[in-house]
């Protein structure tokens, strides 16, 4: 099979949708793989790396994406959108259920799409996102904590205190994978951290982890409300797999929390779990709204593209060989496979989508 690999466009998002080594085994199974000049060079891999893979170098965009399958990591952007072709397979993070544009653009270009993030194992784990959510859990406290500092617009809050001084607080919204890495991070700082879920056993499951170093409360709005005014960092945790974020923290809330404190919500690529947050970017990551930062980057792994790139890969590829040797027919041999597919044939198949875009699911 032919597999393209264009160069990413979202605003500084180095990472790449096949790294050399992954090419390797892919070449060593027979196929050709056509890399975009310069795709890999922000993550730290250079032409002459896939050439050495068994790579192709194609010149343009247009020449990588024309290809049967196409791996990459973002959704395609607006400039992109022209590159879509019936036919092909796309492979890459999606989040249609925050994009109705791009939903609307692969429903009448007859690719079919298959989402990372919605790649389902049979006990309901998400291989695919599970990587990404890891690194952007880490990444959440680590930025909270820079745009904390008052040159920053923050507080001029040191998250671990100091002997004397009450280290910050730190308040998590989700007790997911993101929410966890955010504790441990939070908690190897020397904060003092707050967890919020709804589930139960979760709750039971995160204190054989942290024990009696992160406090563990049940979810709700009295809760939320009781706890995050008093965050000096907010950080949003949230995921409803194939749906938008539900809202947790309203504007009234936030206008209530304390100047200089700082949001950080790691749900935004799907819509976000706070009301006064919108994407930002790499470039520019942060703006003040209510008094408070607020920090909505949808590509935070972009950030570190060296090991994001490679922790991705060693998820996906496996899927990708499944897609290479067998194409659609993979999706038939592999369920997990098959709860990724988004879009296929001018239809919005994916059920948590198709309730977000009711209309859009009708059929044709």
């Amino acid at each position: 099979m032919e597999i393209g690999v264009p160069k990413e466009t979202k605003d500084q998002e180095f990472r790449v949708g096949l790294s050399p080594s992954s090419v390797r085994v892919l070449y060593e199974r027979g196929h050709a793989i056509f890399v975009e000049s310069a795709a890999g060079n922000g993550a730290g891999f250079t032409d002459e790396d896939y050439i050495q893979a068994g790579a192709k170098i194609v010149p343009s965009a247009a020449e990588a994406w024309n290809r049967e399958l196409v791996v990459k990591v973002k959704e395609p952007l607006s400039p992109e959108y022209d590159f879509l072709q019936k036919g092909q397979i796309l492979f890459t993070y999606l989040h249609l259920a925050a994009d109705r544009r791009l939903t609307e653009h692969l429903i009448d270009s007859g690719t079919t799409a298959i989402a990372y993030e919605t790649v389902e194992l049979p006990d309901g784990k998400l291989p695919l996102l599970t990587p990404m959510s890891i690194i952007a859990g880490r990444l959440s406290v680590q930025f909270g904590a820079r745009f904390l500092e008052r040159q920053q617009g923050g507080r001029g809050v040191l998250l671990g205190g100091v002997p004397g001084v009450r280290p910050g607080n730190v308040v998590v919204l989700g007790g997911g994978i993101v929410g966890t890495e955010a504790a441990r991070m939070a908690v190897g700082m020397g904060a003092r951290v707050q967890i919020l879920d709804v589930n139960v056993e979760r709750l039971a499951y995160l204190e054989t982890l942290f024990g009696s170093r992160v406090e563990l409360l049940y979810s709700n709005s009295l809760q939320i409300e009781a706890i995050a005014s008093e965050a000096d960092l907010l950080i949003g945790a949230v995921l409803v797999p194939g749906r938008r974020a539900p809202i947790l923290v309203s504007r009234e809330l936030v206008q209530k929390m304390r100047p200089g404190s700082v949001i950080v919500d790691v749900a935004v690529d799907q819509g976000g779990c706070v009301e006064t947050l919108r994407a930002t970017s790499h470039t520019r990551p942060t703006y003040v709204e209510e008094g408070v930062v607020h920090y909505g980057v949808p590509n935070m792994p972009g950030a570190v593209p060296w090991t994001s790139t490679q922790a991705l890969n060693n998820s996906t590829l496996p899927y990708v060989l499944k897609l290479a040797d067998r194409s659609l027919e993979a999706l038939e041999l592999d369920p997990a496979l098959a709860k990724g597919l988004n879009v296929k044939n001018c239809r919005l198949v994916h059920p948590a989508v198709r309730e977000v875009f009711p209309d859009l699911a009708l059929e044709v």
